[in-house]
């Protein structure tokens, strides 16, 4: 670990069952943080949450799409064992997840948003509590993602959020609008949502987090997961957000060939403001949890589903075994954590679930594949694990940090697909090549060999 900022580390405070606030955004890359300095990012509340505790500069979702990496994070289970191969598969109902372990043991289990743990049927309710209870919630409120509203409520709301729109009268206008920013156009399209700041999902759900959490009686532990729907595509920001992100230059995405460099920038800028907009809400719900007296005893969370690759090798979304596809932000703060630390140790982020558990005094199952983060917040360990791995459909990939070993994915292929002919295997030198554009398995098989057993 290295330090952050000046911030001098303090030794770890023990104490009783910390409340856990989980901000817990859509398709944030891992590199646009604080930490990447090279990026004009405007982070206020984020930078601060990193000099109250340790920012983990290497993370990995075990699988880079909605699905299958909230259902690995909520059983705390590897990919293949995770129940959710893909965005066609609803979460098993009979498996256990942290939230049912944690209300089991007390706590007020709440979180609000996008869950995507029902991706394949649209059941959210009116009132978005169809399958709380079930997953382990106390309360909540589940609504669809950007283009989940658009297919499931165009004509007759199924979700909360539409539900809302409807009602306002606005859900023709937002049906309409997101009809010019499918594919490409979903980032080509930088003009301004006709919505309103009070009615952009963002911050509807912000607020709806932020009554669930003024609800909890205070005295007792409690958890709150808020699953922003941004800065997922289209990169649709309100005429408020635009006034903000206008005028900054940003580096171009590497090896990209299908849009203009103005557009690349203008569409960085909103994915900019997304951000930004959810960094606001942070400093908003750190403000509230001082407000109750709860922040020396709150543990705050902050990290994503996935990455985005933002036009790298001319990909858009995730999906793919890129850094930009697999990486995301994580920072925790709060008790047991020491203070303004950057680690570069190699952390999967379904190791959140074994570090809520262990921190909240909950046994973890024997068969989760999470580790407990504990001994790295409390600066009690350097190192986690010796790889980590991601995998989606027919690809698989472990890195310890220095290479990354992939097997089943073409990236000249179609979606990544594999072509007859091309090489069973990939292998980057990430520190060499961080742009992940230079196939070293043939030079470098005895790295190849040791990464193979990480592999399924």
């Amino acid at each position: 670990m290295t330090a952050l900022g000046a911030t001098q580390a303090r030794p770890p405070r023990e104490s009783r069952a910390p409340n856990i606030l989980f901000f817990f955004p859509d398709q944030w890359r891992y590199d646009w943080t604080p930490l990447h300095r090279e990026l004009p990012l405007r982070l206020p509340n984020l930078q601060a949450l990193m000099r109250r505790g340790v920012a983990f500069s290497r993370a990995v979702v075990a699988s880079p799409v909605c699905a299958p990496s909230r259902a690995c994070l909520a059983a705390g289970a590897e990919y293949e064992r995770c129940g959710v191969p893909s965005n066609s598969y609803d979460f098993p109902l009979d498996r256990v997840t942290y939230y049912r372990l944690l209300r089991d043991r007390g706590y007020h289990v709440a979180g609000c948003g996008k869950f995507d743990l029902h991706k394949k049927s649209p059941i959210w309710g009116l009132d978005g509590r169809t399958r709380l209870a079930e997953w382990g919630f106390t309360d909540g409120i589940d609504n669809e993602g950007k283009f989940d509203a658009i297919r499931s409520g165009a004509l007759r709301p199924q979700g909360p959020y539409m539900a809302y729109l409807h009602a306002k009268g606005l859900a023709a206008t937002h049906v309409a609008d997101f009809a010019r920013r499918r594919g490409i156009e979903g980032y080509s399209n930088t003009a301004p949502t006709p919505l309103s700041d009070s009615d952009y999902c963002d911050n509807w759900v912000a607020e709806n987090g932020l009554k669930l959490l003024r609800a909890v009686r205070r005295g007792s532990p409690w958890h709150l997961v808020v699953n922003f729907v941004g800065p997922h595509n289209p990169v649709d920001i309100t005429r408020t957000m635009e006034k903000t992100c206008r005028g900054r230059t940003f580096p171009q995405p590497f090896g990209s060939t299908q849009l203009t460099p103005e557009i690349h920038n203008l569409l960085r800028q909103n994915y900019a403001a997304m951000c930004e907009n959810i960094d606001r809400w942070l400093g908003v719900y750190l403000d509230e949890v001082r407000r109750r007296g709860e922040l020396d005893n709150t543990l705050v969370v902050f990290s994503s589903d996935h990455g985005e690759m933002l036009g790298d090798h001319n990909r858009w979304g995730k999906s793919v075994p890129y850094q930009p596809s697999v990486g995301v932000p994580l920072v925790l703060a709060g008790p047991q954590v020491q203070e303004g630390r950057v680690s570069d140790a190699l952390v999967s982020h379904i190791d959140l679930a074994a570090t809520f558990l262990d921190l909240a005094g909950v046994p973890a199952p024997r068969d989760m594949d999470s580790r407990s983060l504990r001994p790295l917040l409390r600066g009690d360990a350097r190192t986690h694990r010796e790889a980590v791995r991601s995998g989606l459909g027919g690809w698989r990939m472990a890195s310890d940090g220095r290479y990354k070993l992939i097997r089943g994915f073409d990236p000249a292929g179609q979606g990544g697909v594999p072509r007859t002919g091309s090489p069973e295997y990939l292998l980057y030198d990430l520190e060499k090549d961080p742009h992940e554009a230079v196939n070293v398995a043939g030079k470098l098989p005895e790295q190849v060999e040791r990464l193979q057993a990480f592999l399924s």
